[in-house]
């Protein structure tokens, strides 16, 4: 997909990042609007009415298998779990959108409103962590999608999986932009007092209404520094991650963020600056004309600094913080903060020695 892809205005949806329904990569036809001259274009509208709501869909799966193996040299963790495809935070930047083209469905709207959850995920999981060869390196919980997005409320799919982990003294992380996750304090806390979890709480911005704007339906930001502040009150080591950074709109508030994290309570700070691959450069580009288009031009202009003159570029290398003398003058930044604060730029080193694989019987079903 092209840099300069445009794609047509649309009204906004209330409580929606995009209320446009993109084509994925892999579809074989396209379609475009073409105006008549008589106005049908400007009323062209999604659902029947100009900015309606449009409701989520929960589609239900049953999965083959759930932890994901990692070998992306700039990630930190081997293994992975996403008990969700898709995100009903709607947030406009998510470089996890695309993933919904192989569901055949679009990255755009559908990817915040068509929500996959797998049904059986704890089932997966007790199988998975019971199969002889398994290493209980740390495993990641939402770095795709989060686990903690409103449908948790209901389905309850990510306290099933932290039951398990816990009992079986599994070490894991958790990455997470939702409040939500005070709800599960308890199994936290239990794997908190073993060394066995790290919470990584994601702070994009302190600005309410571009909170609101780029992440629709996470939670605000008072309330992402009050999970940071029960976290920590608990004994469960948290951290902040200023992400993505996104030159003009939130990068300057590096410093500020930094220091709400500290007395929240964080333990340390991380960062990744924007990314913007297939599908998301040009929903991203739309947002910018749709919200700030005064500044659109000079956030674009800065994001191709960061990434060689492109949109995007997925070289390891830089893939996460950029390359250039911006992305040189935000890691400085992020790491005086850092410091300031008395913030550490490291990772939990999570204890991986006292794995219990769940019983044979536990993790096949017993028959008495």
């Amino acid at each position: 997909m092209s840099d300069a892809t445009p794609l047509p205005p649309a009204a906004p949806i209330k409580g929606r990042g995009t209320p446009v329904r993109i084509a994925h990569r892999f579809e074989m036809q396209t379609r475009e609007l073409e105006d008549d001259g008589w106005g049908a274009l400007e009323e062209q509208v999604l659902d029947g009415q100009r900015g309606a709501a449009v409701a989520t869909e929960l589609i239900e799966e049953q999965a083959r298998t759930l932890i994901n193996r990692n070998d992306s040299p700039d990630v930190p963790f081997d293994h992975a779990i996403n008990p969700y495809r898709g995100c009903e935070h709607g947030c406009i930047y998510c470089y996890a959108r695309p993933n919904h083209g192989y569901l055949n469905l679009s990255p755009g709207l559908d990817f915040e409103t068509k929500i996959v959850a797998k049904m059986n995920a704890a089932e997966c999981l007790r199988a998975e962590l019971g199969k002889p060869g398994h290493r209980p390196s740390p495993i990641n919980i939402g770095s795709a999608t989060d686990a903690y997005q409103p449908l948790e409320r209901r389905l309850g799919l990510t306290r099933a999986l932290l039951e398990i982990l816990v009992a079986c003294r599994h070490p894991y992380t958790i990455i997470t932009k939702s409040a939500g996750i005070e709800r599960d304090i308890d199994l936290l806390s239990q794997s908190a007092a073993r060394n066995e979890v790290g919470v990584f709480v994601s702070i994009t911005t302190l600005d309410p209404w571009l909170a609101r704007t780029l992440e629709p339906r996470a939670a605000a930001p008072h309330r992402r520094l009050q999970a940071v502040r029960r976290l920590a009150e608990a004994g469960i080591p948290v951290a902040v991650n200023v992400a993505p950074i996104i030159p003009f709109l939130n990068e300057p508030e590096i410093e500020r963020i930094a220091q709400a994290a500290a007395e929240a309570g964080a333990r340390s700070l991380h960062y990744t600056v924007l990314r913007l691959p297939w599908e998301v450069a040009p929903l991203f580009r739309e947002w910018l004309q749709t919200h700030v288009p005064d500044r659109a031009a000079r956030v674009m202009a800065r994001v191709q600094e960061l990434r060689g003159g492109k949109d995007y570029d997925a070289d390891f290398r830089h893939r996460m913080r950029g390359q250039g003398p911006w992305a040189e003058l935000i890691r400085q930044r992020i790491d005086k903060a850092a410091a300031r604060n008395g913030l550490s730029r490291k990772s939990p080193q999570l204890d991986e020695h006292h794995f219990v694989a769940p019983s044979r019987d536990t993790a096949q079903g017993s028959l008495f």
